[in-house]
């Protein structure tokens, strides 16, 4: 086997299982001809073919003889209680490792059978605790401590934690897979695309696919295993907040890679800078806790301290996306030269925290400054200006879809507004009054962010790329004909109201 000296011990490992033909989760050593232990290590001493190293595999055991064995360790385990001791230390213990372990299991979205029994096994292992656990509370001694367990406990705990991961080494990369068709692939190139359709595994697929189709695996010599990996990560690194989630996330990404096509990008700028724009849309929201920077500052919360104020939120996004490919596992740059990797991080860090609406005049002023001068692909202040409009535009890009897919978009970024404004309320901060569930509508909320923020910079980069009038900026000006209408309708019905309430008093 060959391998890089960037190879993780794992990486060694799961090689040298591919050519014993043993699965993953098989328990491998290496002995010298000497019979000497040769750790497996990317340091691990060059031998020869005069010289090969002994392999000795121990197959894993099969999950369910695992559990079994388990539950047996349980069984002796209680029999062991001893009732002079506390249990409640050790019964939140476990329960925090359980759900750790579900949590992995869980996060890594696998749609296995055998994920599905162990995780029944366990939840069958925490009952039978905590049924032990009454019947020791039961006891009719009122002398004794309050439930504990015996020093064998770690040994029990160690074990399940050993099936998890044989279970999370041996089937990760077996996720489900999906084959796109052709209607699909060409679907997904449009800013049309309805991406309400598409389950979390299946968004995953689609933006597994970008990579490929932008070429970005070949450019930057991305193992496939590892994009799946920092995919999976991604997904679990975004919370459950009503607008910035791992679909909005999905949704930029998918808007990115539409202009990209739409604009003809990948024939005028590198593949690098492809792949920036595209990894950059799917980071720029990470750990988003859905109250923007204006609450962090007024809160003075951790972010909003650590950051001096200074674009706190996509601060933190840049710092969580480089932690995760800090991490060998999930770093899909870790076979591009240093230079290339911090041409990689600056020009993603300069995207994200171009975000950063607070901003978006001076960005949309520069641009248009370099329309004004003749822009050119071949200066690099030029495309970098355009490469922070796009993403704004990629970030902020919901009116520009057919209204079945943009409107309830608004619903949910009003949900998530309303949340803060409520907090702000009940905290004593100040509220914005496009947040204030009693002051905003629909209407109010997208009238002026349509005519005064998207218009205006969508058109700017239709001047560069003319097929966006067509398709993108007629869409902006049909959301807010209509945005106009109903805002009409709510005025009429409000006029209508306060004629009845008037002629009611005047009876």
């Amino acid at each position: 086997i060959l391998f890089s000296p960037h190879s993780s011990s794992q990486d060694i490992h799961d090689l040298i299982c591919q050519v014993a033909q043993v699965r993953r989760a098989s328990k491998i050593s290496l002995k010298s001809r000497n019979g000497c232990h040769v750790p497996i290590v990317p340091s691990m001493p060059q031998n020869s073919v005069d010289s090969p190293y002994t392999v000795s595999v121990t197959k894993p055991a099969d999950t369910e003889s695992e559990v079994q064995a388990l539950t047996a360790v349980l069984s002796k385990v209680g029999e062991q209680f001893n009732r002079a001791f506390k249990m409640e230390n050790f019964r939140t213990e476990l329960d925090k490792r359980l759900n750790m372990i579900e949590k992995r299991l869980e996060a890594e979205s696998l749609k296995l059978v055998e994920i599905e029994k162990c995780k029944k096994d366990i939840s069958e292992v925490r009952d039978q605790v905590w049924q032990h656990g009454r019947k020791i509370n039961q006891s009719p001694s009122k002398n004794l401590p309050y439930k504990d367990i015996c020093l064998t406990t770690p040994l029990f705990i160690s074990n399940l934690e050993n099936i998890a991961h044989q279970i999370h080494t041996d089937h990760f990369n077996v996720v489900l897979q999906y084959i796109l068709t052709q209607e699909t692939v060409e679907y997904l190139k449009k800013p049309t695309f309805d991406i309400w359709h598409w389950e979390p595994n299946e968004m995953l697929s689609l933006m597994e696919h970008m990579y490929h189709e932008l070429g970005l695996m070949q450019e930057f010599n991305i193992n496939p295993v590892t994009l799946k990996r920092w995919l999976l990560c991604i997904q679990v690194n975004y919370r459950n907040n009503p607008f910035h989630n791992f679909r909005h996330c999905f949704c930029v990404c998918q808007m990115m890679y539409g202009m990209i096509h739409l604009t003809g990008l990948n024939n005028q700028l590198p593949k690098e800078d492809l792949g920036i724009l595209i990894t950059a849309a799917i980071c720029h929201d990470l750990d988003h806790p859905g109250y923007n920077n204006t609450y962090q500052i007024n809160a003075r919360t951790e972010l909003a301290i650590r950051y001096n104020d200074i674009s706190p939120l996509e601060n933190h996004h840049c710092a969580v996306a480089f932690q995760i490919l800090n991490n060998p596992e999930t770093n899909i740059f870790a076979n591009v030269d240093k230079d290339t990797f911090q041409r990689i991080r600056k020009g993603m860090t300069m995207l994200i925290l171009a975000t950063d609406m607070a901003r978006h005049g001076e960005i949309l002023e520069n641009f248009k400054k370099r329309i004004e001068e003749g822009f050119d692909f071949a200066k690099k202040e030029h495309t970098d200006t355009l490469k922070m409009v796009l993403i704004k535009c990629c970030d902020i890009s919901n009116e520009v879809r057919p209204l079945e897919v943009s409107e309830p978009w608004v619903d949910c970024l009003l949900e998530e507004y309303f949340n803060q404004s409520d907090r702000e309320k009940i905290e004593g901060l100040p509220v914005a009054p496009f947040m204030d569930r009693e002051k905003v509508t629909k209407p109010t909320a997208q009238i002026g962010f349509i005519r005064f923020v998207l218009i205006p910079m969508f058109e700017a980069v239709a001047k560069i790329f003319p097929p966006i009038t067509e398709s993108l900026v007629r869409q902006l000006k049909s959301s807010l004909q209509k945005y106009e209408a109903l805002k009409e309708e709510e005025e009429k019905r409000r006029k209508a109201v306060q004629d009845q309430q008037q002629q009611g008093k005047a009876t």
